[in-house]
């Protein structure tokens, strides 16, 4: 898809190589895009509203969402549930056994496991036959909350060469039954523990990574530290699906995570927002428009880039890189920029409707073109 914010040499971004899974209909690994998780927080057993809260996920751009599977009654409740969502469905599995067979058959796409929580080999090779017999793959979850016991005796405490060992141990557990459609994650809250852990596994396998930063805080905090941990990640190639951990709304955790992969290139979906802090030389009020405008432009897939500026100092130049810009003047007014040209003024009271207006045409005429090249040749 075209548009000006194209990829540079000294943008690229080389990833790490690793093997491609199935989760569902959804590639993840390899040259595959990186994928966008998040994770329902209603009660798994409230139907309704676990469907709603997928549904709305979904809707923001999450590719795969998880569901927690404690009891059985919420294991009976996935059946209801896959059928009714347009996204993979991941069984989020602790303690029994159980619930990763049961939820593979209710059409789970994958079965998260935690190694430290599961239980010995001989019940992670009967979740292991559940997957195959239906089509699962599965995520090993280590968690440096939850490291197995000989771990932290041999290790003193949670570390980044104990985490890995878990991960291993559990991925050659897989190997040795012949299983190969799982994807790894190494989570900790710490993020230099994870940052260190995830290095590490990417060395000692060719698995598809999960990237997390866990229980990393509210909607501000938690965003900043994923940010830091998982963005060094990326930028160093590592990675191929991602969950932002937030306590907040699982809508907010897949607007973070793309938010992140826009910030590095690696993936686009909707606008990117260019704009100014502001200070005393604005033209007009930015730090409201821009909040406007990211409101009313979230109906907006297509990605394309938009610049708003306060005034000339910098509003020129950053329209040259965009689709769409407006730059602050005076007396009122503004430039409007197209294709990173100027284009014509505008009065700053006009400016909101007539940049959704031109964004909006902009989009659809990338979509156009798109769609003119997937169009099969006349006969």
């Amino acid at each position: 898809m075209s548009s000006l914010h194209s990829i540079r040499p000294w943008r690229q971004i080389d990833r790490r190589p690793s093997r491609k899974i199935m989760v569902g209909n959804v590639p993840v690994g390899g040259d595959a895009p990186i994928s966008v998780q998040t994770m329902t927080n209603t009660l798994t057993t409230d139907v309704k509203a676990t469907i709603a809260q997928i549904q709305a996920a979904a809707d923001a751009g999450a590719d795969i969402v998880r569901v927690s599977v404690p009891d059985e009654a919420s294991s009976r409740a996935l059946k209801q549930i896959v059928p009714e969502v347009s996204v993979p469905i991941v069984a989020d599995i602790h303690f029994h056994y159980r619930r990763g067979i049961e939820a593979a058959e209710a059409g789970a796409a994958c079965l998260r496991i935690n190694p430290g929580n599961i239980g010995d080999e001989k019940r992670v090779k009967e979740v292991i036959k559940a997957a195959r017999d239906n089509n699962c793959s599965i995520r090993i979850g280590v968690n440096a909350g939850s490291l197995e016991r000989h771990l932290l005796d041999k290790y003193g405490e949670p570390t980044p060469d104990a985490m890995v060992e878990s991960g291993m141990d559990h991925i050659k557990i897989l190997q040795d039954n012949d299983f190969h459609e799982f994807k790894i994650s190494c989570k900790a809250s710490d993020v230099f523990m994870a940052a260190a852990a995830y290095q590490k596994l990417g060395e000692l396998t060719d698995a598809p990574i999960h990237l997390g930063i866990t229980e990393a805080g509210g909607l501000i905090s938690g965003t900043v530290k994923s940010a830091i941990g998982m963005g060094s990640l990326l930028w160093m190639g590592i990675g191929d699906t991602i969950r932002v951990s937030l306590s907040a709304d699982p809508v907010q955790e897949v607007k973070m995570g793309f938010e992140i992969l826009k910030s590095l290139g690696l993936r686009h979906r909707g606008v990117n927002i260019i704009s100014c802090p502001s200070c005393a030389r604005q033209g007009f009020d930015v730090i409201k428009t821009v909040e406007i405008l990211e409101q009313r432009l979230e109906h907006i897939k297509t990605p394309m880039s938009l610049s708003i500026i306060g005034c000339v100092v910098n509003g020129p130049g950053e329209a040259l890189m965009t689709d769409v810009g407006f730059t602050g003047g005076g007396n009122g007014s503004g430039m409007v920029y197209l294709a990173g040209k100027q284009s014509h003024k505008l009065g700053n009271g006009a400016m909101i409707d007539h940049i959704v207006e031109q964004v909006e045409a902009k989009a659809a005429a990338l979509e156009a073109a798109v769609a003119k090249t997937h169009d099969p040749e006349p006969v």
